[in-house]
């Protein structure tokens, strides 16, 4: 076809190639702290979208829009920028190749959006700019739901459902991989996590936990705990489901340390007419915490606390030895309203000395499994709250989130936590593009005074007697 046209107009056709002209940039921060901001949506009139990436850049090369000034509508959940007087919300550039802007936009949620962790672009717009281009791709588009543990002086990273590129299919049985105890040199973005990721001898992506049965495995109850020589042992509960949420199958499983791959143990449960409905099992995300006798206990539950085993291998593998706890059914919030948690974690957190979560609400609005809330206990049993939102969407999904609380130094008022992002169980109709189904990192700062109103009895002067956290390098087994 080309051979048909004149050179003039294939010379035109690939001017900006040969000009050498990089795109024309933008660059969104933070009114607050000049940090980038990732996840904006930029609008044009045409209904173009661009989406900054982890660094908080887009590269506009849209020919249309070259030499022209463009409006820009501006939206990201938790961020906002003022609009004018008819009501819009975005600002206006003057494309041009080699050019740069920077908008800034106000936060108005309270936490703070790091950036992505999971999926495959992170860094695209700024590679496009000639930008990280040292960052290397995981070969994973998209990946639901965190477990983590440290095991062995490494912080182990366990995804459930995972897309990749070549098939619509991805992997079902989990994937994952490590990093160090501490892989973050900063806490504010840009965010480049280092994952060393779990794969084939031929380098891609594999499943952990390939076990028998139809349907997907996923896990919960992730834990490192000492067996009877002092040896750590990585374990977790395993579900079997089918039908996209039909679980048919419960039991414990144990992290093979030189295959590394999951293995199932012991099936606890299988689905019958007689006994329809799974047992109470080690599920959610755990910590360890020694009582006031001096007894070490592993605590379960998602996000409160529904059961508590001696914090042996041994014990965890007998449910003689398990003592079911009553959770908290709900919350009130700092406005009286009441609060029913989904699912989310809970950990100790020295520098408000304070049992502390982070939590879904269920049925929450704008959006039913979007709204992140946060609250305190003197004990991790409870009572919880007053509880106060951190984090809301408009019309998508952030579910499933997890306290990270070994990611940051102790005592420091810094609180990392991560959750699934997605259009799953949402009310809108698009998927945000590299972004939907992955894994978002957040910052809550635990010294602002949003936060001031949550603790109905003043801070604890100290930690609890004799507390560890599984979640801490210094006491991991």
């Amino acid at each position: 076809m080309f051979k048909a046209l004149p050179s003039l107009i294939i010379a035109l056709i690939f001017l900006p190639t040969l000009s050498g002209a990089a795109p024309f940039q933008i660059k969104i921060i933070d009114s607050e702290n000049g940090w980038p901001v990732p996840l904006v949506k930029l609008t044009t009139t045409g209904n173009l979208t661009f989406i900054t990436d982890n660094a908080g850049l887009v590269a506009i090369d849209a020919p249309e829009l070259i030499n022209r000034d463009v409006w820009f509508t501006s939206s990201s959940d938790g961020y906002t920028i003022k609009d004018d007087s008819f009501g819009n919300r975005g600002f206006r550039a003057t494309i041009a190749p080699d050019q740069i802007r920077t908008f800034a936009i106000e936060r108005t949620a309270i936490a703070r959006r790091l950036g992505r962790i999971t999926g495959a672009g992170i860094f695209a717009e700024s590679q496009k700019l000639g930008l990280k281009l040292d960052w290397k791709e995981s070969g994973v588009t998209g990946c639901d739901t965190i477990q983590s543990a440290l095991h062995r002086g490494q912080k182990i990273w366990i995804w459930g459902d995972t897309n990749l590129h070549h098939y619509p299919l991805g992997i079902f049985h989990l994937t994952g991989g490590t990093t160090t105890p501490r892989p973050l040199k900063s806490f504010k973005p840009p965010l480049e996590l280092p994952i060393t990721y779990f794969r084939s001898s031929g380098g891609k992506n594999r499943p952990l936990a390939k076990f028998p049965g139809e349907g997907p495995t996923w896990i919960g109850g992730l834990i490192s705990l000492p067996d009877k020589n002092n040896t750590p042992r990585l374990v977790a509960t395993y579900v079997k489901v089918r039908n996209f949420l039909k679980v048919y199958q419960q039991g414990l499983c144990l992290w093979n340390e030189d295959t590394k791959n999951f293995e199932p143990l012991k099936v606890l449960w299988n689905h019958h007419f007689q006994t329809p409905n799974p047992p109470l099992a080690p599920e959610g995300h755990p910590f360890i915490n020694r009582d006031s006798n001096g007894k070490t206990w592993a605590y379960f539950g998602d996000p409160f606390p529904s059961l508590r085993i001696p914090a042996t291998f041994e014990a965890w593998q007998n449910p003689a030895t398990w003592e079911p706890l009553t959770p908290q059914p709900h919350l009130t919030s700092t406005k009286g309203k009441k609060i029913m948690p989904h699912r989310g974690s809970i950990a100790w957190n020295s520098y408000r000395k304070k049992w502390i979560t982070i939590f879904t609400q269920k049925g929450g609005s704008p959006s039913p499994l979007g709204e992140i809330w946060y609250a305190e206990a003197n004990q991790p049993t409870g009572p919880w709250g007053p509880a106060t939102k951190i984090l809301s969407h408009q019309s998508y999904s952030f579910y499933n989130p997890y306290i990270h609380a070994d990611l940051t130094p102790v005592d420091s008022p810094i609180l990392i936590f991560e959750g699934t992002y997605t259009q799953l169980f949402s009310q809108s109709p698009i998927k945000t593009p590299r972004y939907d189904y992955n894994q978002i990192l957040y910052r809550l700062d635990l010294d602002d005074p949003a936060l001031n109103k949550l603790s109905p009895n003043p801070l604890n002067t100290a930690s609890p007697p004799g507390m560890t956290s599984s979640l801490s390098p210094s006491s991991s087994p």
